[in-house]
């Protein structure tokens, strides 16, 4: 009878035991309630989500992971875009974030456009997130916290497209954990610090569209495992270190706007993965280095408006991946190397407002290939063969007497200068 009894009592209860489902701590709960009430009113979150993790029933913008104590912990939080929650006009940054203490990711994307927010961080001591992620938000102003040293798992910090100010908080450097850091389109000020170095596991670092000076610490050189470097349109002086050329994993270098100037740093040709190399609008004023020639997996090559002068490196036909080439508003001189007519992969050609002279060396089909993504206007001396049956846009047509003269100056072993003046005077 006592045995029959227990086994009724165990079955009746079995479904209750086995279909139970686990539940997230009142403390986190309440914080969640609280974060969600100052961030969004898209819904009456504790009414109408009541158990935020739930199966069936998560919220959106929320992802939650199973703990070791059986309970439900918030892991993912998104806000600010669909399908995600949307932020209200008065939301401000949330400081009941960090008493979620699972969390590994957070992102705010277009959420405090109207209140003035500052970030808001406490010292933590064990800090679960990963990732941080607060961007176009144009009313979160203010300086980093030097307490953001507190998150050693961080491994992605985006702050872009904010109105961040002041200096860089040394404690960054201690993030040992760091793989990718992006503060573009801020306001940051002072030197880029030479503590940076120090952060050994970096694949990206973009201060790009803020206000740094100084120049380059060498401690950039630390940074082996870095794939992209973009430090463009800040106030950025001196030359280039030469510990750059340590950088052998680069495929991505940006320095475009900034105020560097002098030679190129001897070794360049060490950074055999750089595929785009963009360094635009710089005071440089020195020749172009044949070193950039050997780079055979540039695509792209950007160096306009910087006073280069002399000519154009013949190194620079060897570079059969290049896609794109910019070298307008410089002060090169000389021929343009025949053997850009032979780079079968390049769309984009421009060499307009220079000194270059001569007749251009491209046939037909060069010309068609590229259409109007080639610009060769602005260079007086530069004339093209009328036996193309192609008209260049701002370039005249060379006179009958300067391509005879060329021929017979071939012929005749004439010295290569004298060939060259004779072009140039009848281009005009």
């Amino acid at each position: 009878m006592l045995f029959s009894l227990l086994l009724l009592f165990f079955t009746s209860f079995s479904p209750i035991l086995t279909n139970a489902v686990p539940n997230m701590l009142p403390s986190e709960a309440e914080a969640l309630f609280k974060i969600m009430d100052s961030i969004s009113s898209d819904a009456s979150w504790r009414t109408s989500y009541p158990n935020p993790c739930k199966p069936g029933s998560l919220w959106p913008g929320i992802e939650c992971r199973l703990g070791t104590d059986n309970h439900l912990h918030v892991s993912k939080l998104y806000f600010g875009t669909n399908p995600n929650p949307t932020c209200k006009t008065t939301a401000s940054f949330p400081y009941q974030i960090f008493h979620l203490p699972y969390l590994q990711s957070l992102f705010f994307h277009n959420c405090f456009t109207h209140t003035r927010t500052r970030l808001s961080l406490p010292f933590l001591s064990n800090s679960s997130l990963q990732q941080l992620s607060l961007r176009s938000n144009p009313s979160l102003f203010g300086q980093i916290p030097p307490q953001i040293s507190s998150l050693k798992s961080l491994q992605i910090l985006t702050l872009s497209q904010n109105r961040l100010s002041g200096p860089l908080p040394a404690g960054i450097s201690w993030l040992s954990a760091l793989v990718h850091i992006d503060l573009s389109y801020n306001v940051f000020t002072g030197a880029i610090p030479f503590q940076l170095g120090n952060l050994v596991n970096l694949v990206g670092l973009d201060l790009s569209f803020n206000s740094f000076t100084g120049i380059i610490p060498s401690s950039i050189g630390q940074l082996g495992m870095l794939q992209k470097l973009d430090l463009s349109s800040n106030s950025l002086v001196g030359p280039i270190p030469v510990s750059i050329v340590k950088l052998s994993s680069l495929t991505f270098l940006a320095l475009s706007n900034n105020r560097f100037r002098g030679s190129f740093p001897i070794g360049l040709s060490k950074l055999q993965n750089l595929q785009y190399f963009l360094m635009d609008d710089n005071p440089m004023n020195v020749p172009l280095p044949q070193e950039l020639g050997k780079l055979v997996k540039l695509q792209e090559l950007r160096l306009a408006n910087s006073g280069y002068f002399g000519a154009i490196p013949s190194s620079f036909t060897l570079l059969i991946n290049l896609s794109t080439l910019s070298l307008q508003d410089n002060r090169l001189g000389g021929e343009i190397p025949a053997g850009f007519g032979t780079l079968s992969r390049i769309y984009h050609l421009n060499l307009s407002r220079n000194l270059l002279g001569g007749v251009v060396p491209f046939n037909s089909s060069f010309f068609k290939r590229l259409g109007r993504n080639l610009d060769l206007t602005g260079n007086p001396g530069l004339c093209f063969n009328p036996n193309q049956n192609y008209n260049v846009i701002g370039v005249n047509v060379c006179k009958t007497g300067s391509l005879t003269k060329k021929s017979q100056a071939s012929h005749q072993g004439f010295p290569l200068f004298f060939l060259f003046g004779v072009l140039i005077i009848n281009c005009f």
